[in-house]
């Protein structure tokens, strides 16, 4: 379930986009957007499910370990009574117990990494998910504003008005796409800041090599 979930999240986030892209430039850009926004809403709350069952796995696991831990402290104190009172049969016993507890400890320790991993990507989903909703919530309500002109507007330009409400949720839409993926391709064919955008990831790649040399020179430097 968790690679289902990352799979359908990373679709949301990035790979979504082009279908999302597509139907807007096929003149449907607030359908597309609702319908965006109701997938994360669902995918959002099955993912808060899976989290829930994560952290009661967690709880009962805790529960578990704490259990055991106390059993072991409780038996060392049985086997020095019965090494007192020489009954190695008793100790022997204890010891056996105490060897039984030992064994399932990392078992169990195992499991509750596990979860607490698994609970960790489940959040990072979630947050993710709320991300990109209010990414889109924002354009929804820059595109609906978009069609609040004066009707007089329209009334003189016609088919070029509603045209140029169009471009203008794409060019919102564009920008949306590109800092939520970081890839400014997402946005090909659609009028905006483009080349600003271009020149912002160019920076990024460049402080991102310069920080990579930085960390090999001192690494270099240490040696």
């Amino acid at each position: 379930m968790a690679d289902t979930f990352a799979t359908r999240v990373s679709r949301i986030i990035a790979g979504g986009a082009h279908a999302l892209l597509d139907k807007a430039e096929s003149l449907a850009p607030e359908a597309a957007m609702r319908q965006a926004i109701r997938e994360i809403e669902q995918v959002t709350a099955e993912v808060r499910v899976d989290l829930g069952k994560a952290e009661a796995a967690k709880h009962l696991v805790l529960s578990q370990i704490a259990k055991l831990n106390a059993e072991h402290e409780k038996l060392s104190e049985q086997i020095d009574a019965a090494l007192a009172r020489e009954r190695d049969d008793l100790a022997e016993a204890a010891i056996g117990r105490q060897a039984d507890i030992e064994d399932l400890l990392p078992v169990l320790q195992k499991s509750l990494d596990e979860q607490s991993e698994r609970a960790q990507d489940l959040e990072s989903y979630i947050m993710a998910l709320l991300a990109k909703k209010r990414e889109l919530d924002q354009l929804l309500i820059d595109y609906q504003a978009s069609l609040s002109r004066p009707a007089a507007s329209t009334a003189s330009s016609g088919g070029a008005d509603y045209q140029l409400r169009v471009d203008d949720a794409s060019a919102a839409f564009g920008r949306v796409l590109a800092r939520q993926t970081g890839v400014a391709g997402l946005q090909a064919g659609i009028n905006g800041d483009a080349s600003q955008l271009k020149e912002l990831a160019d920076m990024q790649r460049r402080r991102r090599i310069a920080e990579r040399l930085a960390a090999l020179k001192a690494g270099h430097g240490a040696n």
